[in-house]
């Protein structure tokens, strides 16, 4: 009988680890829910408002008060007095952002893209080899606010044609509104088509 009294010490130890064990996990899972999952976010958001504010809160433009758009996403301008951003798979929704998903072997993106080049040499008086790629590829989100300062000059006789305006006013207007790489070594220079199209509207 006192042979089998040890036997029961170790049982009752290893319900009390298991015990341990179990407070532990539960405690640093919560540390890791609420710490990582909504402190470290609410922090991150917090800082993120207060360091980029314009940033992070979508990078909107804003006129006299009203929102008329977001540098970050294109707005599909038709008037012949605009400028026209890149063509969208998406038709410049942000809540379908996607590209055309077609091979380059594809013969319909070949045909579109052949329709695309004839249709912008003609409405910008140009010959169809001198047509940029860029005005007639859509871009991967669809939604790209940019196109390159020769894509913007290829417009600009067109857009100073329907304003009435001088061509060297609209390049200068497009001059102003090209953005350097970033940090001067990221990218290519730019234009955002919506910032420009809005300062033309706001000329007098």
């Amino acid at each position: 009988m006192n042979r089998s009294t040890p036997s029961a010490r170790p049982m009752r130890l290893g319900a009390l680890d298991e015990r341990a064990s179990l407070r532990a996990a539960t405690a640093f899972a919560g540390v890791i829910l609420l710490g990582f999952g909504l402190l470290y976010a609410l922090l991150g958001a917090g800082l993120g408002r207060v360091l980029f504010p314009h940033q992070a809160t979508g990078s909107l433009i804003v006129v006299d008060g009203q929102v008329r758009g977001s540098e970050l996403v294109a707005q599909p301008f038709v008037g012949e007095g605009y400028f026209r951003p890149r063509p969208s798979a998406a038709g410049y929704d942000p809540m379908a952002v996607s590209g055309s998903n077609l091979a380059r072997s594809n013969p319909d993106l070949r045909a579109r893209i052949d329709g695309a080049v004839a249709e912008v040499a003609a409405r910008e008086g140009i010959p169809a080899g001198k047509v940029p790629g860029e005005m007639v590829t859509r871009s991967g989100g669809g939604l790209d606010p940019h196109v390159s300062p020769a894509t913007a000059r290829v417009q600009a006789a067109r857009v100073a044609r329907a304003r009435g305006l001088p061509p060297v006013r609209v390049e200068a207007l497009i001059a102003a509104h090209t953005e350097a790489p970033t940090l001067g070594v990221i990218g290519q220079p730019r234009v955002n088509v919506v910032r420009l199209n809005l300062a033309l509207d706001a000329l007098r």
